[in-house]
């Protein structure tokens, strides 16, 4: 009796334990979204509305700021956030560039059932670089916060048209990631991540965790510039680390580590800086 009692709790424990990562898997890449309330009219700029088709058929909703002969800057937002969000920096860099905002897939205005946390975005940032070869803007650079970083680095490393990359608090390694987010449940935090991958193999047909930036990175020659804080309570300051190490052999990679500022908050001259960045760097 005491046995299948034991055995009774033991399968009731893996089926708790299964359900917790199932449902941790569908709030990560299913998470509430984020409303941004700022709108285009309230810093005086006139966007032109753009969709952009991914590979897998979905439209993602874009706000284009023309500058006729000048640089494009793709501005990437972050988790669980949209492009509303990155406006203030538009305003700023519409001064001197064509500015193109996008919502992520599943994020804003866009389609998308699930966020891929980076794995198929990456190819989505290539179809919004091909809407800007189309328009003639052959000289393109991109901004990413936090999520839409790791975007833009992974990307960097496959699009070629791509000519600049600057990246706020990035992510290296998802699968790092994760088991810092779930370090709390101690030695199971492994097998608990290692089933959220398996629910991604089977409900999304890939391994979100499969192109860490830390491997894109590597392979990056074209001008960098990695922005992260010491006092990042969401994205632990070691992925800066281990980015600015993968990031050690290009001569173009330019680091600014802060000891102080919370995940999203920008230095009060980062508009300035990432300007002269984006200009040194497309000229």
């Amino acid at each position: 009796m005491l046995v299948r009692k034991l055995l009774v709790y033991a399968a009731l424990a893996v089926a708790v334990f299964l359900a917790l990562s199932l449902v941790s898997f569908w709030l990560a890449v299913r998470p509430p979204r984020m409303t941004i309330p700022l709108a285009p009219a309230d810093f005086k700029l006139e966007v032109e509305e753009v969709a952009i088709t991914t590979n897998d058929g979905l439209r993602l909703s874009a706000w284009l700021i023309a500058r006729p002969g000048a640089p494009a800057i793709v501005l990437l937002h972050g988790y669980p956030a949209e492009k509303a969000d990155m406006l203030p920096l538009a305003a700023a860099l519409a001064r001197r560039f064509t500015v193109l905002l996008v919502d992520l897939r599943y994020f804003g205005r866009s389609e998308g059932r699930v966020t891929t946390l980076g794995f198929r975005e990456r190819e989505d940032l290539r179809r919004v670089v091909d809407v800007l070869a189309a328009r003639g803007f052959d000289r393109v650079g991109v901004f990413g916060l936090s999520l839409g970083g790791a975007i833009a680095i992974t990307a960097a490393a496959e699009e070629p048209r791509i000519g600049a990359v600057a990246a706020y608090s990035p992510f290296a390694d998802l699968r790092a990631l994760a088991h810092e987010l779930y370090a709390w449940m101690g030695p199971l935090r492994y097998p608990f991540v290692g089933l959220m991958r398996l629910w991604s193999l089977l409900f999304l047909g890939a391994d979100v965790t499969a192109a860490p930036p830390v491997a894109a990175a590597a392979r990056l020659s074209i001008p960098v510039y990695l922005i992260a804080s010491r006092d990042d309570e969401q994205i632990p300051f070691r992925h800066a680390e281990l980015l600015r190490d993968a990031l050690a052999a290009n001569p173009r990679a330019e680091f600014e580590f802060t000891d102080q500022g919370r995940h999203g908050m920008l230095a009060p001259d980062a508009e300035q800086r990432l300007e002269r960045f984006f200009l040194r760097a497309l000229e």
